[in-house]
């Protein structure tokens, strides 16, 4: 833009910006609910939104506000949730109080009963985050589980750690990230544990332990595909990467991915992380994460996760 009259080249760049401002308004926007839109995961989802001709829009929930009985039903800001958004993605909600809780997952119900295309649904939040829940759907279904007992009473629990064999898990029913899971085999330890979470009226939920070689496997699943699945290795009995175990590629055998898509299929997800144990007694599904993170299997895979998350959301839309 050399030799260009000052003035002239004001307005160019005036009228460039304005257009520029004007097509990002009328963008189709993608919103990404979220604790955190710099968290990596997030940042991946905003460069495939945005590389595929949509606008994101991050927030969380403590942005929205819903109404009863007038318009906007639920809005952000000055953002008409259900006029202007075209979809939801939903990344890890965040803690909250028992109210703030059931409100998130109703506010979600109403947004996808009025037609916003959400994922995951969420019916399969709900029944993922709780453990209990998402076991027994899993067994009623002809899944392989690992043994479980859940009581509210320190003394049945007691008993649940003698007939598992002395050795458990004990797990919140509510968590992710492996974070409050304990491995215990002393009798008096564990009678401890049990009297100190039934004091504080915790659900205890005491799983046995599965020897597994300190790894177990990570199946990430989208649609009715295994897009991509790693080996998390560590040296301890946890294998999450967040508390520090390590991704390793990793190919599934068939029976691997039809039992994680028939998994993801019971609880009812678009997309999650299945976690499979693999042990001298069989296959075990432990958890299935309905909002999971993709950093650590991203750096083992091909696979651009983010960008096929995104894609499988437009193709959605455009059915």
């Amino acid at each position: 833009m050399k030799g260009l009259n000052p003035l002239f080249k004001f307005s160019l760049n005036l009228y460039f910006e304005e257009s520029l401002s004007s097509y990002v308004k009328n963008m189709g926007k993608i919103g990404i609910l979220t604790r955190n839109e710099d968290s990596w995961c997030s940042m991946q989802l905003r460069e495939a939104i945005l590389k595929h001709g949509f606008h994101p829009l991050c927030f969380s929930f403590p942005n929205l506000v819903a109404r009863v009985g007038f318009k906007p039903e639920v809005s952000l800001e000055d953002t008409d949730v259900l006029r202007d958004l075209k979809a939801i993605i939903v990344r890890p909600i965040g803690r909250g109080s028992l109210e703030e809780i059931i409100f998130r997952m109703d506010l979600l119900q109403r947004l996808r009963r009025l037609g916003l295309y959400i994922l995951n649904p969420p019916q399969a939040i709900e029944r993922s985050v709780d453990k209990y829940y998402a076991l027994s759907l899993l067994e009623e279904s002809g899944l392989p589980v690992p043994r479980t007992v859940v009581a509210e009473s320190a003394r049945e629990a007691l008993k649940a750690f003698h007939e598992l064999g002395g050795d458990v898990v004990v797990k919140p029913i509510f968590g992710s990230r492996g974070i409050g899971s304990t491995r215990v085999s002393d009798p008096d330890v564990a009678e401890r544990i049990f009297r100190t979470l039934e004091f504080y009226n915790q659900v205890i939920y005491v799983q046995e332990y599965i020897p597994h070689g300190n790894y177990d496997l990570r199946v990430f699943v989208l649609g009715d595909l295994v897009l991509s699945a790693m080996r998390r290795v560590s040296s301890l009995w946890k294998t999450n990467i967040s508390l520090g175990a390590k991704p390793a590629s990793y190919k599934p055998t068939k029976d691997i991915e039809d039992l994680a898509i028939k998994a993801a299929k019971v609880i009812g997800c678009e997309v999650s992380g299945v976690d499979i144990l693999e042990s001298e007694k069989g296959l075990f599904i432990v958890e299935i994460n309905s909002q999971p993170g993709w950093r650590g299997l991203q750096e083992v895979t091909s696979v651009n996760i983010a960008e096929e998350i995104v894609k499988y959301v437009i193709s959605k839309l455009r059915e």
